[in-house]
């Protein structure tokens, strides 16, 4: 076992400067990080010696890929679900007061940013991506949901890209990042670690930022915005299958597998995260988490998460058994019932 802290906050210059290090578990982010980073904003929101907040990931693989989905995983198989709760429960605590901080939060990400990363990442006021920044929201895949503020952040999104990304777990790079503002900057991966040191500085973090930014270009989903705006901003679930499967009919490949993929993923998730993003347009970010922690209130009681990790992540033979099976099949009253208020155990976020 490694001596080394799984997040190391430090104030380093003028910044409150954060590592996520557990880089060989791609900085899977567990409920010690979540309490330890709640407990450093905390402290420096009040400090006047720190005038910002700066998050890396240690390793070149990753900011952090995740929750550490499998020990959750355990918990619930476990049956011990108010401990497995609590994870979710701070962990959107904390990604609300990133939103509401009142200093420059800085996300320097440059690998692969998905789940948990997203959450700490999203939500801040500037989201710098490298050359190997990797995004992906693929939680229907496993039975679960995009969470993490998905709700509210991904209906944000140009041209209904955020349902795209919802629905098929797609992962989109460095361009594509900009392109859609899942990120606020480009900066050349060999320049990463000299703007994490710039940022200790006085400078202000705009300027500071500006001046390693750069163009990336035109991302991979560029040609294909006018497809995704037609297809995902269908009004209902159905709607949007046939119009994927309608340009498919028509020889648009990239409609095809988006309408493969969302085939093989958890009906139910699939529902359910459709859903969210009709839902999150007009919600705020603590209603959004508030609706959030209800779906995985449910979600931890229920079949496909369990089955989505056992095939994905345990036995890894990609060969998930869901319940149902289609969305054919889906009862739109079980889909609804994920979203209904908690009576005892309410998230409830301040500000």
């Amino acid at each position: 076992m490694s001596d080394e802290p799984d997040i190391i906050c430090e104030t380093r210059g003028s910044a409150g400067f954060v590592v996520l290090n557990r880089p060989k578990a791609l900085n899977a982010l567990n409920l010690v990080m979540v309490r330890e980073l709640a407990k450093a904003l905390d402290a420096w929101e009040h400090d006047p010696a720190v005038t910002r907040i700066v998050v890396t990931g240690a390793g070149e693989k990753a900011f952090c890929a995740g929750g550490d989905i499998r020990s959750l995983h355990d918990l619930g198989k476990a049956g011990q679900y108010d401990e497995m709760l609590a994870f979710w429960r701070e962990e959107y605590i904390l990604n609300a007061r990133i939103q509401s901080y009142p200093k420059p939060y800085v996300a320097l990400v440059d690998g692969i940013v998905m789940g948990g990363g997203v959450g700490l990442s999203l939500h801040g006021s500037y989201r710098v991506a490298g050359e190997r920044w990797l995004f992906a929201m693929p939680e229907v895949g496993i039975g679960f949901f995009p969470d993490v503020g998905a709700t509210y952040a991904l209906p944000r999104l140009p041209g209904h890209s955020g349902s795209y990304l919802a629905l098929t777990g797609d992962r989109v790079g460095q361009a594509d990042a900009l392109a859609l503002g899942l990120a606020t900057h480009a900066v050349p991966s060999v320049r990463m670690a000299e703007l994490a040191e710039a940022l200790t500085g006085t400078e202000p973090v705009d300027a500071t930022i500006a001046r390693f930014a750069g163009d990336p270009g035109p991302g991979k989903l560029a040609p294909e915005r006018e497809t995704i705006a037609h297809c995902f901003g269908a009004t209902t679930l159905p709607d949007v299958l046939g119009r994927l499967g309608a340009k498919a009919a028509a020889g648009d490949a990239f409609a095809a597998k988006a309408l493969a993929t969302i085939r093989g993923k958890s009906p139910t998730s699939v529902a359910i995260a459709f859903e969210q993003m009709r839902r999150g347009a007009t919600l705020n970010l603590a209603e959004a988490m508030q609706l959030e922690f209800r779906i995985v209130s449910r979600i931890s009681r229920g079949h496909d998460f369990y089955e989505g990790v056992r095939a994905v992540v345990i036995d890894k033979d990609q060969a998930p058994s869901w319940r149902p099976q289609t969305l054919e099949e889906l009862d739109p009253a079980d889909v609804a019932a994920y979203f209904v208020p908690l009576e005892a155990t309410e998230l409830v976020v301040g500000g």
